[in-house]
């Protein structure tokens, strides 16, 4: 079978595209025919890496979508020609979805409802779990999203047009709440309102946090935010009364300082997430609330949901890396199986 490896951390120059005989899976475990491989910033930053491998060898891409080839002796819940997504493939594991075959974890494959696109299904993992649990750290709760579960609600989507932000406006919209999400462009703008968001603003702006209690004099409940070092005095500044502000990104530098007094006068809960260290339960939650999300249409990807999608073959796996690493707006998809397709 082919697949893209790396033996060394280094530029997008290490990857190459080989032939290699497919793994067994075991006990636990279940093998994915791959369609589609998902690239997200985890991905290029985990090769790129200063450390030295854990591995001899590394299939990279934590996200992808095809059909289960194989299952192992304990499997109970998938079965052979199962239409599935995958999230964390290589968390842990030499075994990415950029390769024909990948052997997985059975409990990081989850069946697809039917008619879902592998598009769509590897376009979801990292981005629309991180959403998910941005979603559901509020002191008050919600713990899991479904519809209604976020009447009343306002929440804010700092960096709306990214992957994260695009899955986060579709999510809770979903779940009924009213969706502020910020951009840094008109482009982007018409983005996040095709995901769902119903009042868009753009940045830079002195008049930011006005606009925003423009829209919610009353505060906002919740924060996804993806660059809490140059936004964490807004966010405060806007937030309500025990609101949260879920933060999985660095962008704009790797420390923040936040206003003492008024975060804890608002009793503010500052909420860290990552997902390889989030834990199974949360892990568990987020993919039962997102197939509730595919099964009732509300995830779609593609320019006219929001979400470009930009494709590359697998041979060309370091061009789909380089794209990411570059800060293309929209979803980098590597197509592995055109005829699964």
């Amino acid at each position: 079978m082919r697949a893209i490896v790396y033996s060394q951390p280094g530029p997008s120059s290490v990857l190459e595209l080989t032939d290699r005989e497919p793994g067994v899976p075991g006990a636990d475990e279940v093998r994915v025919r791959v369609a589609v491989s998902g690239v997200n910033p985890t991905d290029w930053k985990a090769r790129a890496g200063s450390r030295p491998l854990e591995f001899a060898e590394v299939v990279p891409n934590q996200d992808g979508a095809g059909v289960v080839d194989a299952v192992g002796s304990d499997v109970e819940d998938l079965q052979v020609g199962d239409r599935v997504w995958i999230h964390l493939a290589a968390h842990q594991r030499p075994t990415g979805t950029a390769q024909e075959l990948t052997v997985v974890p059975a409990d990081r494959v989850v069946r697809l409802p039917d008619g879902i696109g592998f598009d769509v299904a590897a376009s979801l993992g990292v981005p629309a779990m991180t959403a998910h649990r941005a979603l559901t750290v509020h002191e008050l709760g919600p713990a899991r999203l479904a519809p209604g579960a976020l009447d009343g609600r306002v929440v804010l989507v700092q960096g709306g047009a990214g992957a994260v932000g695009h899955a986060a406006i579709q999510l809770a919209a979903w779940a009924g709440a009213t969706v502020i999400a910020t951009v840094s462009s008109d482009e982007k703008a018409a983005l996040a309102r095709a995901a769902g968001a119903l009042h868009v603003l753009q940045y830079p702006d002195d008049e930011l946090a006005a606009k925003v209690r423009s829209v919610a004099p009353d505060g906002v409940d919740h924060i996804v935010e993806v660059a809490p070092a140059q936004n964490a005095a807004l966010d405060v500044e806007v937030l309500a009364n025990h609101g949260s502000i879920a933060y999985y990104a660095n962008n704009n530098g790797d420390e923040f300082t936040a206003p003492i007094a008024a975060s804890f006068a608002k009793n503010a809960r500052w909420q860290g997430l990552l997902l390889y260290t989030v834990g199974r339960e949360a892990l568990a939650a987020a993919a039962e609330d997102i197939t509730a999300a595919l099964e009732a249409g509300a995830l779609p990807v593609g320019e006219s949901a929001g979400l470009p999608l930009m494709w590359f073959p697998l041979e060309e796996a370091a061009a789909a890396h380089d794209a990411v690493e570059g800060g293309v707006t929209g979803k980098v998809l590597i197509s592995v199986d055109d005829d699964l397709r």
